[in-house]
């Protein structure tokens, strides 16, 4: 009998794959999970083919296990990481890895694999005939199996019941099912009327078709969701399983409550990195057999397996956050496209500010746009938006007396505020004005934000902390001053100035309590809160009907960065918090506090056409041949000593002397120094995308091969910071 043998992709930094013998008859699938010997290691990989010949069967070990707890991965899960490690320039056993539950990634089978999925009982009436009258419990247990019942559902009828549950699988009363289990038993949310924009924007969308690339540009508060909902209803309809990407966790919970209301009889999973691994893997498991018809994410759910797959829906399409900024640096946005493409079904980008790329694709025909241009509350109006001039205004702790007066007028109509202020903590620095000294960061070249409550200087890039000094450290001062406003000093400065309001800060230091953050949302929407401080985590998707007035404070800052993206993330930024106000039957009014009132850029906020502004961006990015009218990557590199870094860059240039991409010269990071490593980059950019692929492939094999001693290096196709 001829020897059979497996290739197999494991998380090594190696664009390679390795060959393994398959003992005996055991079976294995192509994307199944095996448990293989890698050096001194044990490591899980994943099955990419099957055959019969190996390249040296004398040197090929074997594969040690065949874990059965997890379904093998489909063809395009497969084609989708095969395309991201060779768009990306990074290894296939590395992309495979991070599409998968961590549990999956372990070197053994993972305990709980029994507690994934729904269970019923085909014969329920007979299943009750085997039991005592007076086993209450096992009887209350066998008539709940007579729909599907997820394992948590089982466990809280008894101590016993899992016991029970074996013995009666054993028996063949009680079967595991691929059919969605019933989470509730209630009756669904009444649909809102749509008007004709979302009407027509359903009617597109939810028709039977194959993959087609929808941009929905809506402006805020016009009823993006429930496009969403309406597509997904026809889809379910149809048997068919849907994906909806959120870009952050803070969202999923409040749009999951949503999604449950409207489908309470749909089993829905969300797949996010704040899930306990357990319960990430069974709702993986879910998706992956078909239970759930319903999966909501943020941008690692792009990879979950889903058999039935008819809709991908992108909400917030543009942003930053779908960008993994670490290690397998890839646009999740993106990588739902192409899954979209390869399973021939339709994908919905979301949007009331569209990227720049996603724009300029619905205007040169790849993508078809779909507009929303009211808001869906009759009679429900846009905010008005006016910028506050401050320079030469006396400002009371960095609030002009037009915004002060304004708060007040709010608060004693009834109405909630927001005071946006995308900075937290207390103030960015903490200075001296006698010798100038500033608190700095001991790590990276970044300054130390003032956490004044917990009389803490943290980084926020690196996490590096310390106690406030009781003096300057360098000339002995005790009189150290904040310099600038975080959501803290805000805080303060309000409730000194509105004490009778009810405030609340909502920022990332408040919400890392477990739960934090839906309570806080509970309060604003019970109206226990009117005046609220608040970062980014406000600017989308949450829906405040009493929200009459959003203050924007420190804005001006992205007008003059060297990022070329800045006004873009800006204008989507302003645009999107200053949608959370008047969406219900209360007008709404958003202030600006520029010191730079003329600045072009307030002029197109103030018009409030981001279509306008979008194609006047466009029209920068294409004379200057800048992205989305080029193929941009860069390389970066750390090292302890910055000229080890840029040495390193300057050789990797001289790889590239004579192709089709130009390399720029090597030059540090807009943050130079982090966590204590210095680092630098390099752009490489050509007029076409082959060109570049090209090179990013022979660079990352070379740099595979012959690694560089001391530093440390990545690719980022397609890059989002500098």
């Amino acid at each position: 009998m001829s020897e059979r043998f497996a290739t197999v992709a494991l998380d090594v930094p190696l664009p390679r794959v390795f060959d393994y013998r398959l003992p005996g008859m055991q079976q294995v699938a192509v994307g199944q999970r095996v448990i293989v010997p890698f050096g001194r290691q044990v490591l899980s990989g994943v099955v990419l083919a099957l055959g019969e010949t190996a390249p040296d069967v004398a040197t090929v070990r074997d594969v040690l296990d065949v874990p059965a707890d997890m379904p093998a991965l489909p063809d395009d899960v497969l084609d989708l990481c095969r395309f991201c490690a060779d768009y990306y320039a990074y290894p296939l056993g590395a992309v495979l890895a991070a599409a998968l539950p961590g549990a999956f990634r372990q070197p053994k089978p993972w305990p709980g694999h029994e507690d994934a999925g729904a269970y019923v009982a085909p014969d329920p009436a007979a299943l009750l005939a085997t039991l005592s009258p007076r086993a209450a419990r096992q009887r209350a247990l066998a008539e709940l199996l007579a729909q599907p019942r997820r394992v948590e559902t089982i466990r809280a009828v008894a101590g016993d019941a899992m016991r029970w549950l074996r013995d009666w699988i054993a028996a063949g009363w009680v079967v595991r099912t691929a059919a969605p289990t019933l989470d509730a038993e209630v009756a669904p949310a009444a649909s809102p009327a749509l008007n004709a924009g979302q009407q027509a924007a359903v009617d597109a969308v939810a028709a039977p078709q194959g993959f087609q690339p929808w941009l929905l540009y809506g402006i805020t508060g016009s009823g993006k969701t429930e496009v969403y909902l309406r597509a997904i209803e026809a889809v379910r309809r149809r048997g068919r399983q849907a994906l909806v990407l959120v870009p952050e966790i803070n969202l999923t919970p409040q749009l999951e409550s949503r999604f449950r209301a409207r489908f309470p009889q749909e089993h829905i999973v969300s797949l996010h990195s704040g899930l306990a691994d357990g319960e990430r893997v069974r709702h993986w498991l879910d998706a992956a057999e078909g239970r759930a018809g319903i999966v909501l994410g943020t941008r690692l759910a792009v990879f979950a397996p889903l058999p039935r797959l008819g809709l991908v829906v992108v909400d917030e399409e543009h942003d930053a956050s779908y960008r993994q900024a670490e290690g397998f640096r890839y646009s999740a946005r993106d990588a739902a496209i192409y899954r979209a493409r390869l399973r021939d079904v339709p994908v919905l980008l979301g949007s009331a500010t569209p990227s720049l790329e996603s724009w300029k694709n619905a205007r040169d025909g790849r993508y078809r746009l779909l507009r929303l241009t009211e808001r869906a509350v009759s009679g429900a109006r846009p905010p008005a938006v006016e910028l506050v001039p401050t320079q030469r205004q006396r400002l009371t702790d960095g609030f002009s007396d037009t915004v002060l007066g304004a708060l007040r007028d709010t608060l004693a109509s009834g109405g909630q505020a927001l005071v946006f202020v995308n900075r937290r903590g207390y103030a960015p620095v903490l200075s001296c004005q006698e010798c100038g000294w500033m608190s700095s960061c001991r790590h990276c070249s970044a300054r130390l934000v003032l956490h004044l409550t917990e009389r803490r200087l943290r980084c926020h890039h690196c996490g590096h902390e310390e106690r406030v000094p009781p003096a300057c450290p360098d000339c002995g001062n005790h009189d150290l001053k904040p310099v600038g406003h975080g959501t803290q000093r805000v805080e303060a400065v309000l409730e000194t100035l509105f004490p009778d309001a009810n405030l609340l800060r909502i920022d990332r230091d408040s919400t890392r309590r477990k739960g934090a953050l839906g309570e806080m949302l509970r309060r604003v929407h019970a109206g226990e809160a009117d005046l609220l401080v608040g970062t980014q985590m406000l600017a989308k998707g949450h829906d405040f009907p009493g929200l009459a007035l959003v203050v924007v404070l420190n804005a001006d800052g992205g007008l003059f960065s060297a990022d070329f993206r800045a006004e873009e993330r800006l204008f989507a930024q302003l645009l999107q918090v200053a949608g959370r106000a008047g969406r219900a039957d209360r007008a709404g009014r958003v202030l600006v506090q520029t010191h730079y009132p003329d600045h072009p850029f307030y002029a197109a906020l103030l018009a409030g056409d981001y279509a306008a502004f979008a194609d006047g961006q466009l029209q920068e990015r294409r004379a200057l041949a800048l992205p989305p009218y080029a193929a941009w990557a860069v390389l970066r590199a750390e090292a302890r000593q910055l000229q080890l870094a840029l040495a390193f860059l300057r050789e990797t240039k001289a790889l590239l002397a004579g192709s089709a991409v130009h390399v720029a010269d090597p030059v540090p990071a807009a943050l130079a120094r982090k966590a204590g490593w210095e680092r630098a980059h390099v752009v490489l950019s050509a007029s076409g995308r082959a060109p570049l692929q090209a090179a990013l492939r022979f660079l990352a094999q070379h740099l595979a091969e012959a690694p560089p001693r001391g530093v440390r290096w990545a690719l980022d196709v397609d890059p989002q910071e500098f």
